[in-house]
Parts: structure tokens; C-alpha cells; sequence
């Protein structure tokens, strides 16, 4: 049976509503018991950012400050215990590619890439999210880390799937890597059209089961978070678990390019998801 959304701990934690003093990340229990390892979903709460941005931005393009932008990415590295230049990330681009991060790299050199992972204690892997699917991947036992960026774009593509070979190439095996796909948007909030439903029914007719046509639109509703964890399975990860939020439903926790588009377009913010092994000692 594969993974589902059921599996979801209940112990995994919010921030502290209404709290700016600093980021209160979602943690997710099946990430947190592993020895050697931080993690954090952050929300949009806990930053410098003001306006659209408010607070917790770690967009690096967007029309936000730079220096807010800068200031919150650090306090996301600084949750994990990591150095404010220890946090790599990435300029997605919704496809499959992976990179192998073994040393930070500059912020305006970012790989073109959705997935990265490394073996490096210290070093914090971040993606960007904002209704896309965010994914933490560990297996402490071989000191490997993962992180991937899975929009629709990077599910059908195998960008899943992509990053777990990465990691079993730098050591892990896939049987023990633990994965937590962290808020994104929800089938309920993600109604799609028909071509968007047609290419995944091309690459697979099975995949009519991620859809569902309600009656009060008549139009389908994808369900990302069943795709994405039906991909993991696919991949032979031990564990797989997603988060119950739903990005597009909560403005006060969450960023959303859907809903920002729904409300008539202009800037918004862009959270992170990041993933670190703890130095030894």
C-alpha cells in the first residue's frame, strides 16, 4: 500500500499564531525523531518582510527587499543551526533536475535545478514553495539529505523520484529514507482544466485517481499531495508522509500564488522548506 496523507503524525507542530518575534516552523515528528537531523517548514510568519511580503519571505526575486530577504533567510538558517551562508538554495524551474551541494554558493549562482542534496553536516538545503509541493528527504543513517521542489511541472517530470536516485547515489538507500512533502495546495483549492488533466492521463492513465470533478464546478481538482507521495512510493522511499495544510486556504500561515492571482494578481511572498544535518559534536 503506498504512503498517504493518513499517515500524516499528528504531533507534527505549527507556529505560534500571531507570533512575529521570530520563525516558527511546522516540524514534522517523522523528520524529528531522526537523530542528526533539523528541519523546518517555515511559514510566512517570523520575518522582516512588510507589505505583500509580510514577513517570513525567502523569495530571491519578486520585488522584496534584498536585505529583508537576506535578514530572513538568515533566521531560517539560524532555526537549524546552521550559518547564514550555509543555506543553499536553488533557481527552480519546475523540471527534474538534481544537484549535489558540497560547499555553499553564492546567491546570485544558483543552479538551475528543482532537487539538491548533500551529505555535508552543517549545510542546510532550502526550496522555495509557494502552493508547490515542498520535500524533505533523510536517511541518517548513511548522513545523506534531501530536498526537492515538486509543482505539477516537477511531479510529472519525476523530480521525486530524481532526487531519491540522487541520494541513493551519494549513499543512501532508498528503504531508509524517510520523506515529508510539507504544505502545499490541496485538492479541494487546485481546480485545473481538462489539458491539464490530459498530460497526466498520457504519461500514465492510472493517474485519472489523482482527479475529481465536484459537482458544484463541474471542472477537475488535482490532488498534488496523492501524486507526489505515489511518486515517492514509486521511488522505494521507507517512509512518505505530507503535511494536512493547505496553502491556498490559510493566508494567515501561508503564501499563495493561486489565491494572490485569485485576488487580482500583484507581489507575494515565497516560503521555505530546509533540511540539515547537524554537525557531529
Amino acid at each position: 500500500m503506498p504512503p498517504s496523507e493518513s499517515l500524516t503524525s499528528s504531533r507534527s507542530r505549527p507556529d505560534a499564531p500571531g507570533s512575529d518575534a521570530g520563525p516558527r516552523p511546522i516540524r514534522a515528528a517523522a523528520l524529528e525523531g531522526l537523530a542528526g537531523i533539523a528541519h523546518g517548514f517555515f511559514t510566512r510568519k517570523g520575518g522582516l518582510s512588510t507589505g505583500a511580503f509580510a514577513s517570513l519571505n525567502c523569495g530571491l526575486s519578486g520585488g522584496d527587499r534584498p536585505e529583508a530577504v537576506r535578514a530572513n533567510r538568515a533566521r531560517v538558517a539560524a532555526c537549524l543551526g546552521c550559518a547564514p551562508d550555509a543555506l543553499v538554495s536553488l533557481h527552480q524551474v519546475h523540471g527534474r533536475a538534481v544537484v549535489r551541494a558540497d560547499a555553499p554558493w553564492p546567491l546570485d549562482s544558483r543552479p538551475q535545478a528543482d532537487g539538491l542534496v548533500t551529505t555535508r553536516p552543517g549545510l542546510a538545503l532550502g526550496v522555495l514553495a509557494a502552493d508547490c509541493g515542498p520535500i524533505l528527504l533523510a536517511d541518517p543513517e548513511a548522513g545523506v539529505i534531501g530536498a526537492a521542489h515538486a509543482g505539477w511541472r516537477g511531479a510529472l517530470s519525476g523530480i521525486a523520484e530524481a532526487t531519491v536516485a540522487a541520494m541513493v547515489a551519494a549513499g543512501a538507500r532508498a528503504g531508509r529514507i524517510t520523506a515529508v512533502l510539507g504544505p502545499c495546495i490541496a485538492q479541494k483549492s487546485y481546480e485545473v482544466g481538462d489539458g491539464f488533466r490530459d498530460a497526466f492521463l498520457a504519461e500514465d492513465p492510472a493517474s485519472a485517481r489523482f482527479f475529481s470533478t465536484p459537482c458544484a464546478t463541474g471542472r477537475p481538482h488535482f490532488d498534488l499531495k496523492a501524486c507526489i507521495l505515489e511518486r515517492l512510493a514509486r521511488a522505494g522511499v521507507g517512509k512518505a508522509e505530507a503535511l494536512p495544510f493547505d496553502t491556498y486556504a490559510d493566508p494567515a500561515r501561508f503564501f499563495s500564488y493561486r489565491r494572490t492571482t485569485h485576488e487580482g494578481g500583484g507581489p507575494f511572498g515565497i516560503a521555505i522548506a530546509a533540511i540539515a544535518l547537524r554537525p557531529e559534536g
